[in-house]
């Protein structure tokens, strides 16, 4: 039987990187080896693992006011670029529906974490989704941000969160994603600077090329599993927060209430969560309640 390859990790400065990464302080940031994949992964604090999964278009940096603040309670958060964003590199530049998913076990592996409480925000929640159904054994407690349950019944009220996808299914290399900050459910204005932040890696014309390739080979055939109901065939056996900013009127609690009728149906412990000051980037227009909210139900654990 062939060895497995080794896993290879190296401290990156961010200096090192290109373009250069958006400042933030108390990060380590590392690069993780897998088979074709080079993960940029950014660190902070000790303890119990947080595993952090951002959404489109961002990166770890997504993270940068949550993440301390959970660290400071005695965790070790850990904020991957996911393949296609960020600083990560792949050799392949294509995705299939769990590509992500791979990825995640295979950095799970070479980061030595056997289980972790997970927190995802926007398209992240698809691969969280993915691991706490595929392998509940590796997710303590989750947290969902922005995103219904896989569970959660169709109504026509939904297409609104489904509006953009056109757009990026046909993305063209060099367009500009900067709309994202202008959507109407969000809670508040985006600086320039903050957008910039973001779209850095953009600059690189793998990061950019894979727009077309996320939304055609892992968010379509994922969408239209939720469609179909796959998700409420099966049973969510990790203890999960879904939580929503209620200026993010596709989904409000009246609504959310409705579609996710009786989940004692679906899922073991479910609970939902709205946030007054928040909108669909929910971790960066209300960083204080989503650490609090995370914070509050992970430590349900002990």
């Amino acid at each position: 039987m062939r060895a497995p390859e080794p896993r290879r990790q190296s401290i990156a400065a961010p200096a090192d990187l290109a373009p250069p990464l958006p400042e933030a302080s108390g990060f380590e940031h590392l690069i993780v080896e897998t088979p074709g994949l080079r993960t940029h992964v950014a660190t902070v604090g000790d303890g119990e693992p947080v595993v952090m999964l951002h959404g489109f278009p961002l990166h770890w940096w997504q993270w940068h006011q949550v993440a301390p603040l959970i660290a400071e309670q005695g965790y070790r958060v850990i904020c991957p670029d996911l393949r296609g964003a960020g600083w990560t590199e792949a050799d392949d530049p294509g995705f299939e529906r769990e590509t992500r998913l791979h990825d995640l076990l295979a950095l799970f592996e070479a980061l030595g974490v056997e289980r972790a409480h997970l927190v995802s925000h926007d398209m992240g929640a698809i691969t969280a989704m993915q691991l706490a159904y595929a392998h509940p054994e590796r997710v303590v407690r989750a947290v969902q941000l922005s995103v219904p349950p896989g569970f959660i019944s169709f109504s026509p009220k939904l297409i609104a969160a489904f509006r953009h996808m056109p757009k990026l299914l046909w993305h063209r290399p060099g367009s500009s994603l900067r709309g994202v900050w202008a959507d109407q459910y969000n809670a508040r204005p985006t600086s320039a600077a903050e957008i910039d932040a973001h779209l850095a890696p953009m600059q690189r014309p793998a990061i950019d090329q894979a727009v077309r390739e996320l939304y055609r080979g892992m968010v379509i055939p994922e969408s239209m599993r939720l469609s179909r109901g796959v998700y409420k065939r099966m049973r969510l056996t990790v203890p999960t927060l879904f939580a929503f900013g209620r200026v993010d009127t596709r989904f409000d609690e009246p609504l959310i209430r409705r579609l996710c009728a009786n989940p004692k149906r679906f899922a073991d412990d479910v609970e939902f969560a709205f946030v007054d000051d928040g909108g669909k980037l929910l971790p960066a227009e209300a960083p204080d309640a989503v650490a609090n909210l995370t914070l509050d139900w992970i430590r349900r654990a002990d």
